[in-house]
């Protein structure tokens, strides 16, 4: 069972996780949500800044979204999944250290720059996501892709816990204050980015076409291939169902990252506290993305994905009668328990139903309805807050999509098309 995950690709692959993570938990998750309330905001509403980080979370997953399909097609006609996953972590890595520099109330500079970081994170993860058919087996892909999330919520936990040393004891480290504290986290997630992406880029060798094309030849030829896609995604129902399931369920778990530590504040709750629980989840997420690629291996990935639905579900109404910041600590656990395993068998349920050759733009289409997730459900959370003044009811909301996706992933049983899982 150890062995596939012991060799240099898969390892190296699933270091990308341990990379991108930085962002997805100290910036996203952590000190994005609290600079941009209490230092990019300063001085407006709990709601409102509510309803901007919601709607400003949703703009670049838009963009993206929209184009994640076709970059999927161009880079497997191109064989180009691994330069483009260089190029998007660069994008990434190099906006996320320009927040460093943006001064205190100049709210809309940081939602830009923050937006277009995100750009180049989620397309970073949308081609690493890509390579786990390139580094392991089918019958490998639930413990590979449980292996890459536990590494990401290490590495993420960890450089998240140096940068919450950092912001509780600045002195310690010869810095001014807790705000420039959280201004040098930005950089430091970005040359912690690169720097663990490097191996995926050296050991990794993708399965390119017998002829690559052009990058221009490639454009030309995604178009085709994704209005040909388009047109015979109908055949796949299994993967057809599960796309607009995941769509739904995603969104409610993407936006129980970006708007927690936000919502801890509108109630009150301390800074420090609400970035400890962050961590809970983390460090509790690390073995429980394990125990979820076993959990799938046994039960299978469907099934174990329904379990983890459950159990958001029931933490989101949790949420609603929330009083105490102990509350927030014990569903930061159990949120850890489900977060990996829940993306990590999602992630190996659909590579066993795409077709052969065409994971770039399958997985593109997998990214797409993931960032179209990530603008339905902040906005939503944003603008039911702004409604009703009670940042509540918003979270609340998102139950209406756990069990959206709940009902549509009951559609998804393989067998219903000619994908590799049928």
């Amino acid at each position: 069972m150890k062995r596939p995950l012991l060799r240099r690709p898969v390892v190296a692959w699933a270091l990308c996780d341990w990379a991108n993570s930085a962002f997805a938990t100290t910036v996203i998750a952590g000190f994005f949500p609290v600079f941009f309330k209490q230092y990019w905001s300063v001085g407006t509403e709990a709601a409102v800044s509510t309803f901007r980080l919601g709607v400003l979370s949703a703009v670049g997953s838009f963009a993206l979204a929209l184009a994640a399909p076709l970059l999927g097609a161009m880079a497997d006609r191109g064989g180009a999944r691994l330069k483009l996953l260089a190029f998007f972590t660069l994008l990434g890595a190099a906006l996320t250290a320009a927040l460093y520099s943006i001064a205190e109330g100049d709210w809309v500079t940081a939602a830009v720059v923050y937006s277009l970081a995100g750009i180049g994170f989620w397309g970073a993860v949308m081609f690493n996501d890509a390579l786990l058919v390139d580094v392991a087996e089918p019958a490998d892909y639930d413990l590979a892709s449980a292996f890459g999330y536990s590494l990401g919520y290490a590495g993420g936990g960890l450089l998240l816990l140096l940068n919450a040393a950092m912001v509780t004891r600045p002195e310690a480290f010869g810095l001014a204050g807790a705000a420039e504290a959280v201004r040098l986290a930005f950089p430091m997630v970005a040359l912690w980015w690169i720097a663990f992406t490097i191996p995926c880029l050296v050991w990794v060798r993708e399965q390119k076409p017998a002829r690559p094309l052009a990058p221009l030849a490639a454009a030309r030829a995604g178009w085709r291939e994704l209005a040909a896609t388009l047109r015979e995604l109908r055949q796949y129902r299994a993967l057809l169902w599960f796309l607009l399931a995941y769509w739904l369920y995603i969104d409610g778990v993407h936006t129980v990252i970006r708007m927690a530590v936000d919502y801890g504040l509108s109630l009150g709750f301390p800074q420090q506290n609400l970035i400890a629980a962050l961590l809970l989840t983390q460090f509790v997420g690390f073995p429980a993305a394990l125990a979820f690629g076993w959990l799938g291996k046994r039960i299978g990935a469907r099934n174990g994905i329904f379990v983890a639905i459950a159990i958001y579900s029931l933490a989101t109404i949790g949420a609603y009668w929330m009083e105490s910041v102990a509350h927030f600590f014990m569903l930061a656990g159990v949120i850890g328990l489900v977060q990996g395993g829940i993306q990590a068998l999602s992630r190996s349920y659909y590579a066993a139903l795409v077709p052969e050759g065409k994971q770039g733009e399958f997985f593109g289409f997998y990214n797409m309805m993931g960032k179209f997730a990530a603008v339905l459900g902040p906005a939503m959370v944003g603008i039911t807050a702004l409604v009703t003044r009670d940042v509540r009811f918003g979270m609340l909301s998102i139950l209406v999509l756990f069990v959206g996706g709940a009902l549509l992933l009951a559609r998804a049983q393989p067998g219903g098309g000619p994908g590799r899982a049928g």
